[in-house]
């Protein structure tokens, strides 16, 4: 087992072309389609994955534990806020 993880935390933003939903199924070596522009990313044949687990706040709908669920809202919700 490894001594030591890395850990990176980055924005992601629509305005520079890139995707919550994207980048979640990368992480997370899924299959995602997004809702919002139709483009399905798939990542399930990499293999180099060691564990995956979303963390959710106790008030959070359950719905959420679902990455696909959780990261279209996202993307969804963003397409709203920049549009008022």
């Amino acid at each position: 087992m490894p001594e030591s993880f890395h850990f990176n935390i980055s924005m992601i933003s629509r305005g520079k072309g890139k995707s919550a939903v994207a980048s979640s199924a990368y992480l997370a070596r899924e299959k995602i389609t997004n809702e919002w522009d139709g483009i399905t990313h798939d990542y399930q044949n990499k293999k180099d994955l060691i564990h995956k687990e979303i963390f959710l706040p106790k008030h959070a709908k359950e719905e959420f534990k679902d990455r696909k669920i959780l990261w279209n809202s996202v993307e969804l919700h963003e397409k709203v806020i920049i549009t008022q």
